[in-house]
């Protein structure tokens, strides 16, 4: 419920139509796992701010929220992993004010579950 808060608090103060949580920006609490996940990561975030001129530090963050009037403007096909690349891309198209909360995340381990390999 306090992520929740946090991710929508931009948009309640209208500084903001689009909020994208970070597990790597603004101290929040994480637990520390695998070095090539997190570079794979940075990789991935990085081509995506040079696509986009966006200065993401963690688009493949799964938090994210959206003014419906926002989500109404785009049209997205992705079902599965290209969801994040597909609506940032489009998103910074759009004439929209993008911030960036940091969230706190702990990852699974693979023995916890963790499918992505």
């Amino acid at each position: 419920m306090r992520r929740l808060r946090q991710l929508l608090q931009p948009i309640e103060e209208d500084l903001a139509d689009i909020v994208y949580g970070s597990r790597f920006a603004g101290g929040q609490p994480h637990r520390v796992l695998y070095f090539w996940h997190r570079l794979g990561n940075g990789i991935l975030t990085f081509c995506s701010n040079v696509f986009t001129n966006l200065n993401l530090t963690d688009m493949e963050c799964a938090y994210k929220v959206f003014r419906k009037s926002v989500l109404d403007r785009i049209s997205l096909s992705e079902k599965r992993f290209g969801f994040e690349p597909e609506v940032t891309a489009k998103i910074a198209r759009l004439d929209v004010r993008i911030y960036e909360v940091g969230s706190s995340y702990a990852g699974r381990t693979y023995a916890e579950g963790k499918k992505v390999g």
